[in-house]
């Protein structure tokens, strides 16, 4: 495994988070009139610089990394335990399902019944966001050579909060992905997907299948579904021509940008390495250090 894309999938998964916090939510117009002169060829023209402090993406997903780093495999209990702690801390960002998920754990439900409650009692449309897709990156280093098992703790880690099974199953498919470029296959969208047919929801394998296909797509939406979340950040991810613009040109939609901005800066990390990031954006995030550390002791656990 190449220790410069290992230390992108962490690096750049902060970059994308820190990036996109100061723009979440706007429009793509209200990005260019606030920052200055959009130029879609170059990102942000002037303004192109993380503000330095990540979010509930960034924070969870360290949470995730700590545990495995730890106890050397992923212990979703301990993980669990781990988000109650961080969300105990006064967070200055977490999802309402994130919320509601965490909130029963911290009253003694089970790690893998408080998702599901909380996904049960929830109607469509507010059942399938992307708060756990944003933090699984970091099960993709040490378990990358053995995808039946990533496609489990994939799915756990995700079931904790967010247990719909286009959430579960996105999990598993973005950290396949993340898997495939960091062994360097071809077609590692197309890989993924091959490798859950029959078992992922219809409605996610038909959104991300013109993705690996390279297709050319008439609209992406920068919504906090976890549909679009993916469709749209790995499809910025694997067509940019630079690890800058794979970050930048989804954060440059508007929307969740930050968790769009941090699932691209994941996928990209693992594809140009962390070496491609501006100097100017790791210096930025204060977790860097820890996050360059834990990249090594997850590619020395790998299984």
């Amino acid at each position: 495994m190449n220790a410069d894309r290992t230390r992108g999938v962490l690096l750049g998964l902060a970059c994308g988070d820190a990036l996109g916090r100061p723009v979440e939510f706007m429009s793509t117009r209200e990005i260019a009139d606030e920052h200055g002169r959009l130029d879609h060829m170059v990102g942000f023209g002037t303004w192109n610089q993380p503000a330095g402090t990540v979010t509930d993406d960034t924070e969870q997903a360290l949470c995730i990394a700590r545990s495995l780093a730890e106890h050397g495999e992923f212990r979703p209990g301990d993980v669990a335990d781990r988000f109650v702690e961080w969300y105990d801390s006064g967070p200055f960002d977490i999802g309402r399902m994130t919320v509601r998920a965490l909130s029963r754990l911290k009253h003694g439900t089970a790690w893998d019944e408080a998702g599901q409650h909380v996904w049960d009692n929830s109607p469509e449309g507010q059942n399938a966001g992307n708060g756990s897709v944003m933090r699984c990156a970091p099960l993709a280093i040490p378990y990358a050579a053995d995808w039946d098992t990533l496609v489990d703790v994939s799915q756990q880690s995700s079931q904790i909060t967010h247990a719909d099974p286009r959430c579960t199953w996105g999990c598993a498919v973005l950290n396949l992905t993340i898997a495939g470029l960091l062994d360097d296959t071809n077609a590692p969208l197309a890989d993924s997907l091959d490798y859950v047919a029959g078992g992922a929801p219809d409605e996610l394998t038909e959104a991300l299948a013109p993705v690996a296909r390279s297709e050319s797509l008439d609209s992406l939406e920068t919504s906090g579904y976890v549909i679009h979340s993916l469709q749209t950040a790995l499809h910025d991810a694997l067509t940019a021509t630079t690890l800058e613009d794979a970050i930048v040109t989804p954060v440059n939609r508007g929307g969740d940008t930050d968790t769009i901005g941090a699932i691209a800066g994941a996928v990209a990390g693992a594809r140009f390495g962390a070496s491609h990031l501006p100097e100017r954006w790791v210096s930025n995030i204060g977790e860097a250090s820890e996050l360059e550390a834990l990249a090594g002791q997850l590619m020395s656990s790998r299984t």
